[in-house]
């Protein structure tokens, strides 16, 4: 269940499973935690978890303590209204094709492709060195390999 933050006309924010007044760095730290949070203006009830969440974000950005990266958010700008309409699997999709435009990332996957290439190869090898008949040892699988 979200827990409830109410946005009063004065602009602050209250807690109401704390029952006081929170920051948007308290609220960051909640969400960090795992909360979720739902925060609605007092007098209409409208929802405005999405601009809380957004101002949260720019807030952090000005700080300079950014957690999101700028290609994030430029994916994040791109996909626009989908992001909100899109299922859970497909939010993960465009979130895991994000992450994986980072460097590290996409060059740890890469390497890995090419060891299961290798090992696949190898596989292949000892497989034709027991078909042969021939015993196959540390030795022999050197050899193979060389």
């Amino acid at each position: 269940m979200d827990r409830l933050i109410k946005r009063y006309d004065n602009r602050k924010l209250y807690d109401t499973e704390a029952k006081q007044y929170v920051s948007l760095e308290e609220l960051a730290a909640l969400v960090r935690q795992g909360d979720h949070i739902q925060v609605v203006d007092n007098s209409t009830g409208e929802d405005l978890t999405v601009q809380t969440l957004a101002r949260i974000i720019m807030e952090e950005g000005r700080s300079g303590k950014a957690r999101v990266s700028t290609e994030f958010l430029h994916d994040m700008v791109r996909w626009g209204g989908k992001v909100v309409s899109t299922s859970r699997e497909q939010l993960e999709k465009m979130v895991q094709a994000s992450i994986e435009k980072l460097g590290p990332v996409r060059q740890a996957r890469e390497e890995l492709a090419a060891l299961k290439a290798q090992l696949v190869e190898l596989e292949a090898r000892i497989a034709a060195l027991s078909a042969e008949g021939a015993p196959v040892t540390e030795k022999t699988a050197e050899r193979e390999e060389s």
